[in-house]
């Protein structure tokens, strides 16, 4: 199977996992602890699946698909996870009343582990299943 199409399912399979345990089981009580009134009772299913698409296929362009190592794949993942999420958290922070320091945190911090975490997977599944376009 081509390598880019297993580095993308793979990472975005990882990704949904991943977010899918920290926003539905692990901090749903605290998200709405903290953003209360922010929230909407059901999230809206299309703009979150042009999230993730889109993001993912951001993280096999920029990170994935150019890694030598699962270690670099895992270092620029983080990266990529610290400017992306940092970029919405801070400006969350900055012009939305009810937005606090402590979501910002600790989402910015979910979003940089998170990111390395599906970039790393999905490198280490490409590399071992994938064969490259000719």
């Amino acid at each position: 199977m081509n390598k880019a199409l297993i580095a993308y399912v793979a990472t975005l399979v990882t990704f949904l996992l991943l977010d899918g345990i920290w926003l539905g089981l692990l901090m749903a009580p605290t998200y709405r602890e903290l953003l209360g009134s922010l929230m909407l009772e059901k999230p809206l299913l299309v703009p979150a699946a042009v999230f993730y698409c889109l993001y993912v296929f951001g993280c096999v362009v920029f990170v994935v698909l150019p890694a030598v190592t699962w270690q670099w794949a895992a270092k620029r993942g983080a990266l990529l996870g610290l400017i992306a999420y940092g970029t919405y958290d801070l400006t969350n922070w900055a012009t939305l009343r009810g937005w606090s320091v402590q979501v910002t945190l600790m989402d910015w911090a979910w979003g940089t582990f998170a990111t390395a975490v599906a970039c790393s997977v999905g490198f280490l599944l490409a590399r071992r299943f994938g064969k490259s376009a000719r």
